[in-house]
């Protein structure tokens, strides 16, 4: 994908910034190794851009930005990479909470954290109580999460609703299978990003991302700083969304081409 600004060159408006936007954080090994360094330290430098992401969602009025910290398949990983992965991001948790709360940040986690330590399973749950009446942005960090573990937990829960008789089998519909997955209660990704030149979804967030807009940039994770965000956001402000309408029938209910966006 052309990761240029739009050709006319128009930040976008309000109207047209994404409610939810996700973002597979890819290439921090790749970039410590053209450096001839570990891949440790291209992890330690992608927080930068972490940082840089959150504040510009702020600034653009991006209502909840997800980022794939952490997937269930990670665990292959060389052990001393997920080692580190984990002192990471508990030091970043503790190292963090600060500026969330200056910037107006809600954090919460998504996925399987019954893998993780108690020290960094209580550290999630301390940043989680101390950012919940945040309203400026919701930033979940999926960690040991994957697309499929999701649809199936929420399948798992279906099953004990219908068990337990608080749930008909007549009535499960796609709308009962969203209402169980993580975050349920915030909108489905409208912008989905991953940076470091694969163009693949990596079992993430995988039903809740059915229709989101997909970004591909070659550009390496911890160079991924907010003008190349920016130029992320302009170029979804000027896609037409059309939801298995035609672009005519968009254009006739908006008066103009391409302005469907909630």
């Amino acid at each position: 994908m052309d990761t240029e600004s739009p050709a006319n060159g128009v930040q976008a408006d309000q109207r047209r910034v994404p409610k939810h936007v996700a973002i597979i954080m890819d290439g921090n090994g790749r970039w410590a190794n053209q450096r001839n360094r570990a891949r440790t330290w291209g992890h330690r430098e992608g927080v930068k851009s972490v940082r840089a992401v959150v504040e510009e969602s702020v600034q653009r009025g991006v209502g909840t930005l997800t980022l794939f910290a952490f997937s269930s398949e990670n665990w292959r990983r060389p052990p001393t990479e997920v080692s580190l992965l984990m002192d990471l991001f508990l030091s970043t948790l503790r190292g963090e909470v600060r500026r969330l709360n200056e910037n107006g940040v809600r954090l919460r986690v998504i996925g399987e954290r019954r893998a993780f330590s108690e020290k960094l399973q209580r550290r999630i749950a301390d940043v989680e109580d101390l950012t919940a009446n945040n309203t400026k942005l919701n930033l979940l960090v999926a960690a040991n999460y994957g697309g499929r573990w999701d649809v199936t937990q929420a399948a798992r829960r279906v099953v004990a609703d219908v068990l337990a008789e608080r749930l008909d089998p007549a009535a499960i519909d796609e709308r009962a299978v969203a209402a169980r997955l993580s975050f349920a209660d915030l909108p489905d990704p409208d912008l989905f990003i991953r940076t470091g030149g694969e163009k693949r979804l990596s079992n993430f967030i995988l039903w809740q991302s059915a229709y989101a807009e997909l970004y591909f940039t070659d550009i390496l994770w911890p160079e991924f700083g907010a003008a190349a965000y920016g130029q992320a956001l302009d170029d979804f402000a000027h896609r037409q969304r059309r939801f298995g309408l035609t672009g005519e029938q968009v254009a006739s209910q908006t008066g103009v081409a391409g302005d469907a966006w909630r």
